[in-house]
Order: structure tokens, then sequence, then C-alpha cells
């Protein structure tokens, strides 16, 4: 679909109405404005500039969307009506294309599933299965609802994480540009003091006056080493071995190994949770949330249990000793199997998981903070050590 500009008066009225609209040709976006009480002035289909390019659709704007439709639902208004509203209101171009594209395939006679189902860089399958299990069940506000919830706590969990690594990050950069500087600004000067005076450099110094060397004379080749590994390293983790390493190494680094382990139970008992109390099969729900982990090798995990479960095996059973699955996750799903409520009860696991994130994202901060603080020791002790300590004695024996 294109997407068009347009100008119309609203009938009755006459006020004028600017907006985009998604239509296949022209002469049906003026069907289409016709339709919705309006009477086009102008229309033009909408360029593709560098702008709208790098307009994209975010978390953010995707939860605001989905809290803004979810309220309009269940105040009683027409889907149709409720997602012309939410996109006049959408301040994102690109989400509010997507949207009047929504609306479009809606109006046209498709379900509402099925017009998501055409944005999966946008609508994830655990979005597009709730919206299904809401239009099948007459629930859809109360879908819509529990998606923006579990993508808020998403998004506050990853900012959390995100926020306890930009300090660190920070700190790293700073102790780089300070390195780079003396080498290139203050280490000359202490070569061609100790030249002047005919005096033969101190090991510590001479090794820093190499490292300058090598930094001034082969900059352009340390640029092209690093780009080449950054292309590479990027390029490999695109392939289905590196997504493999990428996944694991997570899962076993030291120091963040407990926190990621954490982060995917806490998806997979969460997204579970969400997907039973709406009706979705277990074995649909296992599969589903599996792959919202964001993780393949714990997908691979609840993948074999799913397998069990599909020949037989409970839940509980089936998930039981399996790679990088928490003891609480098949425990609380063995409680819910026996009580029947097992939505529930891996909704209260989910709970206890993100708890103890929170627990283990303040540790790993204040862990790391003293790892910095060891690191900038040093860097200043090696310059200490290479610049002001050579002079310091050089001065000494002068006098």
């Amino acid at each position: 679909m294109r997407r068009y500009i347009y100008k119309a008066k609203e009938q009755g009225t006459g006020k004028i109405i600017k907006g985009t609209i998604q239509a296949e040709s022209e002469r049906t976006a003026g069907k289409l404005l016709v339709d919705r009480g309006y009477v086009p002035d102008s229309i033009r289909e909408e360029g593709g500039g560098i702008a709208d390019k790098l307009n994209k659709v975010t978390a953010k704007d995707r939860i605001n969307f989905t809290r803004q439709f979810a309220t309009l639902v269940g105040a009683g208004l027409p889907i149709s009506q409720g997602l012309r509203t939410v996109a006049e209101q959408t301040s994102n171009k690109a989400m509010q294309s997507v949207i009047e594209e929504i609306l479009a395939n809606v109006e046209a006679g498709r379900s509402l599933s099925d017009a998501f189902e055409k944005h999966p860089d946008i609508f994830n399958k655990v979005y597009l299965s709730l919206i299904r299990a809401g239009e099948v069940s007459g629930t859809l506000d109360n879908s819509l609802k529990r998606i923006a919830d579990q993508e808020e706590k998403d998004e506050r969990m990853l900012g959390k994480i995100k926020s306890a690594m930009t300090m660190p990050l920070i700190t790293l950069f700073v102790i780089v540009v300070v390195f780079i500087y003396m080498m290139i600004e203050v280490v000359p000067h202490v070569e061609s003091l100790y030249d002047d005076l005919g005096e033969e450099l101190p090991a510590l110094t001479a090794a820093l006056v190499a490292i300058k060397d090598f930094i001034m004379s082969m900059w352009w080749l340390v640029l092209i080493i690093i780009g080449v590994i950054v292309v590479g390293v990027g390029q490999f983790l695109k392939t289905k071995q590196g997504i493999h390493m990428s996944a694991t190494i997570k899962l076993n680094v030291p120091l963040f190994n407990g926190l990621f382990r954490i982060l995917y139970n806490s998806r997979f008992a969460r997204i579970s949770q969400i997907l039973l109390a709406t009706g979705v099969a277990v074995l649909d729900t296992m599969e589903i949330a599996g792959e919202a982990t964001a993780n393949v090798v714990v997908q691979e995990s609840v993948q074999k249990a799913a397998d069990e479960v599909s020949g037989g095996k409970t839940l509980s059973v089936a998930l039981k000793d399996k790679d990088y699955i928490e003891p609480l996750v098949y425990q609380m799903a063995a409680i819910g199997e026996q009580s029947g409520k097992m939505d529930e009860m891996l909704g209260k696991a989910a709970q206890v998981f993100e708890d103890e994130l929170d627990e283990k994202i303040a540790t790993i901060s204040a862990m790391i903070e003293p790892l910095m603080m060891v690191m900038l020791a040093i860097v200043a002790g090696l310059l200490v050590g290479g610049v002001l300590f050579p002079i310091y004695s050089l001065v000494n024996s002068i006098g």
C-alpha cells in the first residue's frame, strides 16, 4: 500500500482536516476519505525522504498505541473508529502509517489479527496471539491491556540493565581518551627531554614511547584492523552459528550469567502466564513464550520440553532438568497442575524472578564501579610511573 497526504473538509461542519492515509491508489484514498465523511480537497503521494526513513517505530510508540487502542475498545468504540482515532493522535509518522494500513485492512474485511500480522517487524508472535485470542473470546480490550502491561515491564527492565551499564561504558571511554591523549601529547615531550639531555629512558617510559610510535606511524592500520574486526564480528553474529554463540555467552559469561538466566526465565514465565490466561493452548504457549525469551539456547530447551509435552508428559515434568530452565519454573508449574491455576502460578514465578532481577542489577552495578576504579587506577599508575616519575628523577639528578 502507498501513503498519501490529504487535505479535506468534514461533511456538515466544513472543518478542514489534514493528515495521511494508506491506500492502493489515489482514487482508493479518495473513496476511503468519502466513506469516513470527508470531502477531499487535495491528495498526493507522500515522498520517501531521509527523515521518513529515520522515523522508526519504537517500543514506546507501540506501547502508547496499544494502551490507547485498548482504552477506546474497552469504552465500546468500533474497532475501525478506535484505530482511526488513535492514528489521528499519533505523532510518530511511521507508527501512524502502520495504524492506517491496519485500518485499511480492517475496513477491507480482514480480521484485526490478520491486519496486525502484516507487520511482523513491529508486532511479534506474542502480540499477535493475544490479539487473536482476544478476538475469539470477545475480550480484546483485556488482551491489549495485558500486552501493554507486559511490554512496559520489559522496557523498564531493559532500561534498568542499560542504566547499570551506562556509567562503566562512560568511564571506560574516558580512560581510553585520556590514555590516547597522554600518548600523543605528553609522552613525546618526555622523550625529547631525555634525548636533549642524553639520558636513557626508564623501561616503563620506553614502553610507552614504543606504543606512542606505533600509534603515530600505524594509526591507519589500527583503524583498518578495528574496522575489519567490528564488521566481521557484526556479520558473524548475524549467522546461525553467531547467534547461537552469542546466546550461549550471555548465559555463561561470569558476572552476567545469573542476570541473563533470570531475565529469560522471567520472560518465559510471564509470557506463558499471559497466553494461558487468554486461552492459548499449552503447546502454542510454549512455542511463543520460548521465542519471546529472545535467546535461541533457552528456546531450544523449551522446544525440547514442548516435544515431550506433545508426547504425553506434563509441563512440569517436561521442563525439569532442561538446560537454563530455573527449578522455580517447573516447581510452580507442578503446583499449577495440581491446583488448576497454571497461569497464576507461573505469574508468581515471574514476579519472583523480576524481584530477583532488580537485586541482581543493583548488585552488578555495585560490583562494576569498583572494577572501573581499579582500571582507572592502573592506567593512572602507568602514566604516573611512565611520565611523572621519570621527569621527577631527571630533575633530581640534574639538581
